[in-house]
């Protein structure tokens, strides 16, 4: 099984449930994913993020999902993200391998 693959099941298993990542996709309890990579915290059209979201002023890159996806409470205080993260940093580069080309297809 490839990365993107080991990631797509992680993406299911443990995302899917707030997250889509298909174009024109819906905003769920979190926001669509698609056009992730390049875009700045809390800029998705539509969706209502927090303020600290809105204010992290990082892009989202390979580097920083790596850092959030271990610890998303951490890395952005005041995020409404619930999810505790993935610990096991083969499962955070599988997922951001999968991400990188669901989101942007």
């Amino acid at each position: 099984m490839s990365d993107f693959e080991k990631g797509e099941k992680i993406f299911k298993q443990r995302c899917s449930q707030c997250h889509t990542v298909n174009a024109g996709g819906r905003h769920k309890t979190g926001p669509n994913l698609h056009g992730l990579f390049g875009r700045k915290t809390g800029q998705a059209a539509g969706f209502s993020y927090t303020q600290a979201n809105q204010s992290k002023g990082i892009t989202w890159g390979e580097d920083t999902l790596f850092i959030y996806l271990e610890n998303p409470k951490k890395y952005i205080p005041g995020t409404k993200m619930v999810f505790a993260g993935l610990k096991k940093k083969n499962e955070r580069k599988q997922l951001i391998e999968y991400l990188k080309k669901s989101t942007s297809a």
